[in-house]
Parts: C-alpha cells; structure tokens; sequence
C-alpha cells in the first residue's frame, strides 16, 4: 500500500480538520451607482446603529446632547442653540448638521468621534448623504412590521415552487445562476439526514434509485416525515432552545428528571402539532381550560433553567434569576429579540426601555417558584411546582413517554399564584433594588398588548401567536431555513433587532411567515416546501464564480455544505454499523467517557460526583440522549460545536479543528461500531471487495469511484499483511468498546477490515451534508 493513495482519499478530512474555520463576513463595498433609492431599513439604519446609536439612540441614560438619531422626530429637531439648524433637513445638505459632522476634518467636530474608535466609511458617508438628499425618510424596523405577503416573481423553467421564483430572482440580480440538480444518491441522503439524522440504508437508497420507478422523490419526504425519527431530529433543536439538561447545574450540579418533557417534545413534532398550539402549550398549557397533565408537563419548557443547590444563598436572588432567564428564552427563542439588553438599562440600540423589560417578567413572575429548596443533601429530581405522573398516566394521556420503572417521575413545571406577585422595575437589574411597579406587558414598538387578553401567560401565548404579531412566525420560518440550509435568511437568527443582520431575501421571509400562518402553522407542510424547491435540490459544487461573487452562498446558487451536528455524527456512525438502538424517548443515557471528566469538576457531594456508565443497548442510543451534565457538558459533542445548554441558543458555530480530527480517529464509539461493521461484513461476504463497497455504501451512501476501491483495497492488504506479521496486535485491535467479542470474528481480516472502515468514517463526506 503506497500511503500517499491512502491520504489522497482522506484529504479533506486531514486538511480541512487541522485548518481552524475562520467566518470570515462577505461584506463588499457597497456599489452606490446599483441604488437608485436609499433605503433607511436596509442601508441607513445598519450603519446609525452600528456606529451611532450607543450615543444617540434608544438608552436615554447614555444618550449624549440629548440627541437622537433613531426617531425621525429626534432626526428632524432643530439645535437647541441655533434654530435655524436642524440635527437632518430632508432634502438640505447646508442646514443638515448631521452631513457637516460625518464630512469634517477637524477631529474636534468629527462624528463619531476619534476616541470612540468608530469611524465611517467612505460609502457610507456617501450612502448617508444621498439619503439626506433624497428626503431622509425614516421607516419602521422592518421585524417590526406585519408581514404581508409579497406579489411573487416571474415564473421560470426552473422554478418548482414559490421558494424558487424568489431565490432565482435574487440570483440574476448578483449575476449568479443555479447550480444543476444534485445526484440522487446526493439527494436522498440529504433529505434523510435533514428530516430524521439518519443516513439512507443501502436498501433505501436501492427502493427509491433515481426517482424514475415505482417510488418519487415526493414519497421519499413523506416517509421521511413519517418516521419517528424526524421528532428526534428536530428535538436538538428545540433541546437548545429550551435549554435542556440532566442536571441542576452550579456547584454542586445534581441529577434532575426533566426527560418526560423532551419526550413530550419528540411526541409533538412527531404529531405534527401547528407550531401556534406548540408554543402556547409550553407557555401556558397549565393555564388552559380544563389543563390536563399532558398540557402542564409542556410547561416545563420554562423550568430548564439552572437551580442552585448551595447552602447560604439569598432565596430571592435566584427566584429573580429565574425569572430573568425565562424572560430571556422567550424573547430570543420564541421572538428573536436581545430583550436581554434591556434587564439594566434601556436597551442602547432597539426600541425597547427597561420598564418594558420588566413589563415582560412580568408574566413569569408570578408562580409558586422558589429560589431556594435546600441543599445537595436535601436534592430532589424535580422543584416546585412539581407534576407527578403516574402508572396511569404512562397507559393513558402520556402513553408517548418512555419509561418501564414502576415509581412515580416527578418534572418541574409551571404554576400560578392565586394571589398576583407585584412586580418592580429593578435598578441595575439588582434583585434588591426594586424601583417603580408595573403591569403585564409586551413592548410597543412589536404589538400593542390588546385589552382584552389574559394579563398573564396565556395571554402573553395568545399575543406571540396572534397573526398581527410581526415576529413569531418570521422567527420560526427562520429557523427552519437555518436548520435546512445552514443560516437563516436572517443570518443572525436571535436577533432579528437593529444590530441584527438583514435578511438576505426579504420578501422570501414575509411570503413563508405568511404562508406557514395561512396554512395551520403546519411545521411538516413547511420543511416538505423548503425540500421540494429546485434551490434545495441543487448539487453542493462549488465553482469560481461562486467563490468569487457569494463565498458565504447567502444567494443560494447552490447546496450548502455542512458538517453534521455533533448528535448526528454520533447517529450516524451507530446507525450505518448497525449498532443503533432505536427506540424512542426514555431516560438519558451515559455512553463512553474519558475517565476522570466528572471526578474533576464537582463538589464531590450528590449522585452525580461520580461518572457511572451505562451498559448494554443504552450504551447505543442516538446523541439526544446523552445524558447532559450542566457543569461537564459531554466533551465529545462540545468539541463537535453542541450547545452547554446553560442558556437559550438558537445556532451552533461550525468550526475544524485537530481535536476533532483526533476524536474521529481514536474515539471508543466509533473505534467499536468499526470493529462490528467490519465483524458482519467478513462473516458475511468473506471478501475483502464486497466487504468494504457494502461498508462504503453504508457510510458514504453511495457506491465507491474505480480510484476509490483501488485506495482501500490496497490499504486492506497493507493492514493484513501487518496483521499476518504482528498476530499479537489482532486481539487488542478488535477488542474495543462492551459490543461482544466473538472468538470466531478475532483473525487479521477483520482487523484490516476494521481500519479501512475507521478510515472510511474519516472521510469529510462521510460526516459532511452536501
């Protein structure tokens, strides 16, 4: 075996792994003579809220001169000390004070000023004035504005459905063109891993071939939907969402048993539940008439949050805290707002003051909640409210939740108090610090809080899923575009404020947000949309002109190419082995860990001092299920870029790193699950060349090039002639991971076999979507 072949065939995988991966922002030098009309939202706003705002915006109490540049009144006021000159002047360069600050030369007038370390650019200068020239028109945040639905571009040949007609427009306007459609092997694969975070078997990828016989490709997605698997798949998303864990966190850092909640969520996107009665269970299902246990255990989407467990803390410090971290899941999660900004002060750059912050705390501040319930001696799996759910219910209402023990689960949810808990505006955000009282409420600037709706969360559900609300749906639309096509149409996707990014297909984003509410908030009815486009069909080459005109794909000209997630790769690995167990919901799991993580990190008091792993199939369930310790997330997953879960978050980062490389090459899961591939291949076939094209097609789905098959099959004989010469070094090889060792399956060609397939699952492609 020459080992130059070897390294061509994992190139990628070597190369790319050791580069770390720089987001480098595609951000060109903004072309005037393509803009005929200047528009406040999309070229002027971006650049006052980064540059200016932090002086002259929103926060009052750092707003300097008392002048401000995010109203059109603040704009359009003269001087206090020359009233014949106005901060802008519509349409008047000379009597725009604002146009002689940014143009000056001498630094003592100069906005922003020097010691700010702000400075504009020339397009920008360029870009303000010609708005001032054009009027200066102000014009509302466009996240803050109803979304109305678009009248749809000209149709095309190779448009499929509404998606296409506005990616193709978008496309020609930046001198691209679409890609060809990708190879069905390509597609079929993508689809899986996109609707369920399984790769295709060899035998479905043989059922459905190139979509020309008996099974299409619209069948394809069905089944894909169909598949308990797609509730598991969209449950990592909801799991950072919600920010799940198996444990309380903080110091201490004991076990809890929130998991019949992630059921629950498995249950509802498996159910196809409309997104609308999805939130509003998880908001207020414990205020719903006539509540039952299903609808309450919802609730505990808001009780995820971190607990303390360490003696001589201050009760209300973390009931406050509590509080605040439920304010702030909501308003990211579920509204893409940095609502967060506004806890101390006035938030510097949207339009939110912190009484409105307040006014939203408002609604989660008044349940039965404790900041303190003991410490670690005295540690229960759930807190108050509790909801118990019983033998009965297992057989009943909650049938979808996995559990086969005989005792009682306990899971911290949400409850009311009869009497209302005053709520304050706290100075600094201060605990102890308690300033004026306010009421229930939503900030303005969204939607008016209506009259007649519920001053608690019910009301608070009914307002986030009324269709005036600007938000909710484009935020959900979002995220399912990012969870599809790896960024959002508003690359920023928890923050679709000021600071946020533009959304690079506007009235794309307006037109789905409207669709998808028209439609019952039908989530399978959208994601089927988004995979039956001619743009998500495309093939994931990569051409010159791509590079050079949209490096980042924000135009979609082609498929993106992304790296699986880290619960997907653990998914993968397990399921084309055929290790994977997969049976639905239940406990979470303790899988291989390296010795001594949890030992080093705790307090050493409570069940969770001590790693204890588990056995037998538990030990092959998909990533969700890992169990998640908030003060040791699994180190596996968060080398592969997976959420801690000690907050909200609504994205993970992608990034190469040798870490990585080097988990792939030597982790015990994936060591094992190529030593009982390569046991049942030889015991099958008893030939290396159908052995390692099966292994292939399982891995890679698809089946090996000519020069492929070559590389691997002179690495085989590389490996058993090693293994022929050193037979000391068989059994050590093979006997890896608790999967049983059979003594019939301990010979060299297994042990080739299984470094071939190691090999294999080191292929960029292998845990790469394209």
């Amino acid at each position: 075996m020459k080992p130059f072949q070897l390294l061509r065939l994992c190139v990628w995988s070597c190369f790319s792994i050791v580069l770390v991966h720089c987001n480098t922002k595609h951000d060109p030098e903004i072309q005037l003579s393509d803009i005929e009309q200047v528009s406040y939202n999309f070229h002027i706003r971006p650049i006052l809220s980064d540059k200016c705002f932090v002086c002259h915006g929103p926060d009052a109490n750092k707003r300097e001169s008392d002048l401000r540049l995010d109203t059109e009144a603040g704009a359009y006021a003269a001087l206090k000390d020359d009233p014949n000159q106005f901060v802008i002047k519509p349409g008047n360069l000379e009597e725009s004070t604002v146009y002689h600050r940014i143009t000056t030369e001498d630094p003592g007038d100069l906005m922003p000023p020097p010691e700010s370390n702000l400075t504009l650019s020339s397009s920008e200068i360029l870009l303000i004035t010609k708005w001032i020239e054009q009027g200066a028109k102000y014009e509302p945040h466009w996240a803050f504005v109803k979304a109305e639905k678009a009248p749809l571009p000209k149709a095309t040949d190779w448009a499929i459905n509404e998606i296409d007609r506005f990616t193709f427009k978008k496309m020609r306007e930046k001198g691209l063109s679409p890609n060809p459609e990708a190879k069905t092997h390509e597609l079929i694969k993508r689809a899986s891993m996109d609707l369920t975070g399984l790769p295709p078997s060899p035998e479905l990828l043989a059922r459905f071939g190139d979509f020309s016989g008996e099974y299409s490709y619209e069948n394809l997605l069905d089944g894909l939907l169909d598949d308990p698997g797609f509730g598991e798949k969209m449950a990592i998303l909801w799991m950072d969402i919600s920010r799940y864990s198996d444990s309380y966190g903080y110091q201490d850092d004991n076990i809890r048993t929130q998991w019949p909640y992630r059921d629950w969520v498995i249950h509802a996107f498996n159910e196809n539940m409309p997104y609308d009665q999805f939130v509003t269970w998880q908001l207020a299902g414990d205020l719903l008439p006539d509540a039952n246990k299903e609808q309450i255990l919802a609730t505990a989407f808001n009780r995820n949050h971190k607990y303390t467990e360490e003696g001589g803390v201050i009760d209300e410090e973390y009931r406050i805290e509590y509080v605040l971290d439920k304010t702030n899941t909501v308003s990211k999660g579920l509204l893409g707002i940095t609502m967060e900004c506004a806890q101390c002060h006035d938030h510097k750059y949207d339009p939110f003051s912190q009484k409105e912050y307040f006014e939203l705390f408002a609604f989660f501040n008044n349940t039965p909640e404790k900041g303190y319930q003991g410490d670690v001696s005295q540690s229960k799996p759930a807190k108050t409210p509790i909801l118990w759910i019983e033998q009965e219910d297992l057989t009943g209402i909650m049938d979808f939740i996995n559990y086969s023990d005989t005792s009682k689960l306990s899971v911290s949810v949400m409850g009311e108090l009869e009497e209302k808990r005053p709520t304050h505006i706290l100075d600094r955000g201060l605990y102890d610090a308690p300033t004026e009282e306010v009421n229930p409420s939503t900030p303005v600037s969204i939607m008016e809080f209506p009259e007649d709706l519920e001053k608690n969360r019910l009301g608070l559900a009914k307002w986030i899923t009324a269709r005036e609300n600007p938000l909710t749906s484009r935020v959900f639309v979002n995220l399912m575009w990012q969870e599809i096509f790896g960024q959002g149409i508003v690359k920023s996707a928890g923050d679709f404020g000021m600071q946020g990014d533009l959304p690079t297909h506007p009235e794309l984003l307006d037109w789905l947000a409207v669709d998808f509410m028209e439609n019952g908030w039908d989530i399978k009815r959208l994601l089927k949309q988004m995979l039956s486009s001619a743009t998500y069909k495309q093939s994931a080459v990569i051409t010159e002109k791509h590079l050079n005109t949209d490096p980042d794909n924000f135009y979609l000209a082609r498929a993106p190419r992304l790296r699986l997630p880290a619960e997907n790769i653990q998914d993968l690995v397990l399921a084309s082995s055929g290790l994977l167990v997969r049976k639905l919901g239940g406990p979470s799991v303790k899988p291989y860990m390296p010795e001594g993580i949890w030992e080093a990190a705790t307090s050493g008091r409570g069940v969770l001092a001590t790693y204890i792993q588990d056995k037998g199939d538990k030990l092959y369930r998909r990533g969700l299920y890992n169990f998640i310790k908030l003060t040791v997330p699994p180190p596996k997953a968060m080398i592969f870029d997976s959420s801690n879960r000690d907050r909200c978050e609504i994205g993970r980062n992608r990034t190469n790193t040798p870490l990585q490389a080097l988990v792939m090459m030597n982790d015990p899961m994936i060591l094992e699950a190529s030593r009982v591939l390569a046991a049942s291949m030889w015991s099958k076939y008893q030939n290396e060349e159908n052995a390692i094209s099966i292994s292939f097609k399982r891995i890679v789905c698809r089946e090996m090039s000519t020069e492929e098959k070559s590389i691997l099959l002179s690495y085989y004989e590389d490996q058993l002639a090693r293994f022929n010469q050193n037979p000391d070094q068989i059994l050590p090889t093979l006997n890896v991971g608790e999967f049983p060792l059979e003594e019939s399956t301990v010979n060299p060609e297994t042990a080739a076999l299984m470094q071939v397939i190691v090999s294999i699952y080191n292929l960029e492609e292998t845990i790469t979507k394209s």
